[in-house]
């Protein structure tokens, strides 16, 4: 059978890979720790699990508006109002089967053939793809260490061009943990929309920001802004509701009427308990998600003193979410066994094989001198994970 040739340009999600890869493992009786997948080890909040089981217990099991129902859409303009200071009509906000499909769903509204769409590198790995699906070219600008892996106005200008549609940001970032301040958003902000370039901006880890860092929404910035900036958030990582798939994001009235006709035609709505169960996410007591966020500084910290106690092996600290994206280039070109290490392809598989621990490379995310490692694990699985990586990397010479 012949298939569609944009099918040739991507791959699987290599996140879920690692993690499908790990559980056959685990299956065949190995015991593999797992920094791969970007998944909360929490349990969803209880009084949200309880709105899901009431909304079982009462029916509500049907069909709903494509676009989400009216009381979820209402909690998710209240959340913008009181957390970011943005006002929207609900005719401006779409409920979506999690955030990976809001930025699905822009990407096919948005471009045509030969559009370009500038994606800041390391960046989440489903961003290219979202672009090629759609008929798009990712435009790759890469970042760098030194500055925590945050796109410069410079290297911005430089590859805007007239076929330029859109600019991907996300933060707090996906794998790097890197947070953009007010100040640093400013000028990629009104420069993409001074050129007339939609800003797709990924605020999935919002609530996860450290070290007494401000938060500052995208749109916020000025109205000019406002106007051509789409913000893609959800439920699942701040509440720990992975599984539940609700995403949401709110933007240009046309934009997300055309977002809500192509899934009117693909997915239709998003699943009816999960809606509910996310009114309670936003509307309800909010203590939980701080206690996670307490939580996940504490393995912050944990891991940067480990990692960076690794000889020769450099980190940007993570501001936000929970990832550490450090720098092992150093161990490239060493041996084991007679194979050589060339990349970050070859150090995760080593890793995995050797340590029995599973990490995501570098290369998937566009930067190849690293890997991705998520601390949204317990500190017990932390400890023991980076015990196994320091003595696997010992037995490279």
């Amino acid at each position: 059978m012949k298939l569609c040739d944009k099918l040739q340009n991507i791959q699987p999600s290599p996140t879920l890979a690692v993690n499908a890869k790990a559980a056959e493992l685990r299956a065949q009786g190995a015991d593999i720790i797992s920094f791969g997948v970007g998944e909360p080890d929490f349990d969803t909040p209880a009084h949200v699990r309880q709105a899901g089981i009431d909304a079982i217990n009462q029916g509500f099991t049907r069909y709903t508006p494509v676009d989400g129902i009216p009381e979820l859409k209402k909690a998710i303009a209240d959340k913008f109002k009181r957390d970011n200071g943005l006002d929207y009509a609900l005719d401006e906000i779409i409920v979506n089967c999690g955030g990976k499909h809001s930025g699905y769903l822009v990407m096919q509204a948005l471009l045509n053939p030969g559009d370009e769409v500038i994606v800041p590198a390391p960046y989440w790995v489903s961003y290219p793809p979202m672009v090629i699906l759609a008929g798009g070219t990712p435009v790759i600008v890469p970042t760098r260490e030194e500055d925590e892996f945050k796109l410069n106005p410079a290297d911005l200008k430089a590859a805007i061009n007239s076929k330029t549609r859109a600019l991907i940001l996300n933060s707090p970032s996906n794998p790097t943990g890197s947070v953009y301040t007010a100040e640093e958003l400013k000028p990629l902000a009104e420069m993409c929309a001074e050129a007339g370039v939609l800003i797709v901006s990924d605020e999935i880890y919002e609530c996860m920001v450290f070290d007494g860092l401000k938060f500052t929404a995208t749109a916020s910035l000025s109205e000019k802004v406002f106007q051509h900036t789409v913000t893609l958030n959800g439920v699942s990582k701040t509440y720990a509701m992975t599984g539940w798939r609700i995403g949401y994001m709110a933007g240009p009235k046309d934009l997300i009427k055309a977002c809500n006709k192509i899934q009117s035609q693909s997915t239709s709505n998003p699943c009816s308990i999960s809606q509910k169960a996310a009114v309670a996410a936003l509307s309800g007591p909010q203590d939980e998600v701080g206690r996670m966020c307490a939580e996940f500084v504490k393995r912050r910290d944990y891991i940067m003193e480990r990692l960076l106690a690794i000889p020769q092996v450099t980190c940007p600290r993570p501001r936000g979410a929970f990832y550490a994206m450090p720098n092992f280039s150093a161990y490239f070109g060493k041996k084991v066994g007679g194979k050589v290490i060339n990349g970050s392809v070859d150090l995760s598989g080593f890793l995995l094989e050797e340590g029995h621990i599973a990490t995501v490379a570098g290369a998937a995310f566009g930067e190849d001198t690293c890997i991705r490692l998520s601390f949204a694990t317990s500190m017990e699985k932390i400890t023991e994970g980076l015990n196994r990586l320091e003595a696997a990397l010992k037995k490279l010479s």
